[in-house]
């Protein structure tokens, strides 16, 4: 599973990017940046209208949601992967890496939601419910990291450009699709989905370059 040295990533300047555009929206949404209050409720207000008044597009979002880009789906998702590369290539380094990134991003995750603490819209006439707290999305960081590292692996295997085309179709529809539904069923404002992309990025390309630089040290270690 080597790819030619100019294949490879150097993520440096995108994760930096990604660390401070991070931090940034943390501390608005922590802080409580009126402007971004008002938008989010702008938004979310007016999904909300969009949801009660078209239920069959809702029940399909529901679906999709809680089915297929459901957290642990994902998870299911990036364990499967990790026990195919142990079973057709005895990665096993690799394997690890995938498995830990998943679990770290999830544990970073939690770890915000309970610190920022954020309350999730509330409606009279809810179209859906959820549990925990709003920031960050954790479907949408979930699939953003699970994403994220399966198109950055197969870019890495050097596989074939149809299929790279492929899953980067299915990932992006994935990753943008779930972030909609989370607003439209009213579950989370736009501001935690962003956060859930901005910051599932930002693991996806700390993970890249731990790699990166831990298979450095050991080419340099021979």
């Amino acid at each position: 599973m080597r790819p030619p040295s100019s294949d490879r990533p150097a993520p440096l300047l995108a994760t930096a990017v990604l660390a401070l555009s991070s931090a940034l929206l943390l501390a608005l949404v922590a802080g409580e940046w009126p402007p971004l209050v008002a938008l989010d409720e702008d938004i979310a207000d007016t999904a909300h209208r969009w949801a009660v008044a078209d239920q069959g597009t809702t029940q399909v979002l529901r679906i999709l949601t809680d089915w297929v880009w459901d957290p642990l789906t994902m998870r299911l998702l990036c364990a499967g992967v990790a026990v195919w590369l142990v079973w057709r290539h005895s990665a096993w380094r690799t394997a690890l890496w995938l498995a830990v990134t998943c679990a770290l991003g999830t544990i970073a995750q939690q770890t915000l939601k309970a610190a920022v603490g954020r309350a999730r819209p509330e409606w009279h006439d809810p179209v859906a419910s959820a549990d925990y707290a709003a920031f960050p999305s954790g479907h949408t960081m979930t699939a953003t990291v699970v994403c994220g590292l399966l198109l950055w692996l197969l870019h890495r295997c050097g596989t074939g450009p149809a299929l790279r085309r492929t899953a980067l179709i299915a990932a992006g529809l994935s990753v943008a699709g779930v972030g909609l539904t989370r607003v439209w069923l009213g579950v989370h404002w736009p501001s935690d989905v962003l956060g859930g992309w901005l910051l599932g990025s930002l693991v996806v390309a700390l993970a890249v370059l731990a790699y990166e630089w831990e298979r450095d040290d050991r080419g340099q270690a021979r």
